[in-house]
């Protein structure tokens, strides 16, 4: 479990350097509102109920290709309580996408999306992408929070859309092409992406 900078590059992950770009992605959200699940759910394709409450920062790495581009993914899954918020903003920075999670049965875990959207603003660099996750819909009998209330939260927070999986990266990757034009200037408030762990692209490089 890591609790501060970058993770510890283990045999598996310092052998695989044959990447074209990797993205930094954190989940975000209220405790118990299923980050860790999702996270096992997207990066192993595996599920157990029996997860205790996150503590810090934990992380896995997936590889996953997007338009003929080996993208090498470092999904943060940080704790939700209030206690370790000081840790858990410090990673913001250089995040190029967030997941930001709430259980669509606890009307308090969806109240409190604004204020993890405004974290993602005083935090993390403008063009951060973000994804508003409605999880556990598998309690659709208990649900509390309307899908209507979603989509429109999605929509009232602008840059905030409603999708899951290899949507974020597609997103990440537009973003990108976009900054490679002359008139952008992503990271020119001091918070851009922090893109030492992989080479910054190139304008012929990108297929995305």
């Amino acid at each position: 479990m890591a609790s501060a900078g970058d993770p510890p590059a283990g045999p598996r992950d310092a052998a695989d350097q044959n990447f074209d770009y990797m993205f930094k992605i954190l989940i975000i959200g209220n405790s118990s509102v299923g980050k860790t699940s999702f996270l096992f759910r997207y990066a192993d394709d595996s599920f157990t109920p029996a997860f205790v409450s996150t503590v810090g920062i934990d992380f896995k790495v997936k590889t996953v290709y997007r338009h003929d581009k080996r993208i090498k993914l470092q999904i943060w899954d940080t704790a939700g309580q209030e206690r370790y918020r000081t840790i858990t903003t410090a990673y913001y920075r250089g995040a190029m996408g967030f997941l930001l999670v709430y259980d669509i049965a606890n009307q308090e875990s969806f109240n409190a999306v604004q204020d993890w959207a405004t974290q993602i603003k005083t935090y993390s660099w403008d063009n951060a992408q973000v994804i508003l996750v409605g999880n556990k819909c598998d309690l659709e009998d208990e649900r509390a929070v309307p899908a209507e209330d979603g989509r429109r939260l999605a929509d009232d927070l602008g840059e905030f859309i409603l999708f899951t999986g290899n949507r974020l990266v597609d997103s990440i990757c537009e973003k990108m092409n976009e900054s490679l034009e002359p008139s952008s200037s992503p990271g020119s408030n001091g918070k851009g992406p922090a893109l030492g762990d992989a080479p910054p692209p190139q304008p012929s490089s990108c297929g995305c």
